[in-house]
């Protein structure tokens, strides 16, 4: 791989850290520049998905205050998490090559969308959900007491569950559809569910990844290490300071770096 474009890998590793920590989606930076380089879309899920794990660790370790006080409440998410994420990890490595060049470009667009529709879609969700929660009534509270917390309800572990699946097989815009699940199901804002969020794509990231290596040396799943290393570089330093970053740049700039890096990809891929 030619020095400029382990250069690009950095940056945009750094970048797409700092979006992840923050919003979500930075792999729609990494992953559609590791396509345009030529790489194959499996392999390239996979080369993106071991580098962009350092992103959640960083992201993770600062926000490790917020996720202490949640802990108590995230084994069932953190459990099925996990467990999405393996089988999603599953399914891409079972996929022909043949349907994951027409299946990773489509699954782009559609993160794309989502990065481009959040907030109508979050909206609609919460909305739908507020209206199922009024017509069920107050929520029984628990033998000692006590509310149950919203992050133990089964709708919410389950919806998570699905996404995580999403996750491990494709990981681009994850952070997205988890803010939106864990937004709805909790009622809280996006800023206070985003600890949990990033934990939980440290746990599908670092699920999905385990597979993917474990695979790379039994049956020679290929990676491209030099461009995992350049991304898991600028990502750890990213996703660490990511947060403070993302906060001073307006949102319609993230989306909009977003949407422009994954577009001209995308184009690249069919000219």
């Amino acid at each position: 791989m030619e020095p400029l474009s382990l250069i690009v890998l950095l940056v945009m590793g750094t970048l797409a850290g700092a979006i992840n920590a923050a919003v979500g989606s930075g792999s729609l930076l990494t992953l559609p520049v590791l396509m345009a380089l030529g790489i194959p879309p499996g392999v390239a899920v996979r080369t993106n998905t071991v580098g962009m794990l350092f992103s959640t660790i960083g992201s993770v370790v600062g926000y490790r205050k917020e996720i202490d006080e949640e802990k108590h409440d995230l084994p069932p998410l953190v459990l099925t998490a996990a467990g999405g994420a393996i089988l999603g990890s599953l399914l891409l490595l079972v996929s022909p090559a043949s349907a994951l060049d027409v299946v990773v470009p489509v699954l782009i667009v559609v993160a794309l969308a989502m990065v481009v529709f959040q907030k109508r879609i979050t909206a609609a969700l919460r909305a739908r959900s507020d209206r199922r929660r009024a017509a069920r009534g107050p929520v029984a509270p628990t033998s000692d007491g006590s509310d149950r917390s919203p992050l133990r309800s089964p709708a919410l572990v389950g919806s998570m569950g699905a996404a995580s699946i999403y996750g491990g097989y494709f990981t681009a815009a994850q952070g997205i559809l988890y803010l939106g699940i864990l937004g709805t199901f909790t009622g809280r804002t996006m800023g206070s569910v985003n600890s949990v969020k990033n934990l939980l794509s440290l746990v599908v990231n670092l699920a999905a990844a385990t597979i993917y290596v474990i695979a790379h040396f039994v049956i020679g799943a290929e990676i491209v290490w030099l461009a995992t290393a350049a991304i898991a570089v600028g990502a750890l330093i990213g996703g660490y300071f990511g947060a403070h970053l993302a906060k001073l740049m307006p949102e319609w700039l993230l989306r909009g770096i977003i949407v422009v890096v994954a577009l001209i990809a995308l184009v690249r891929q069919f000219i």
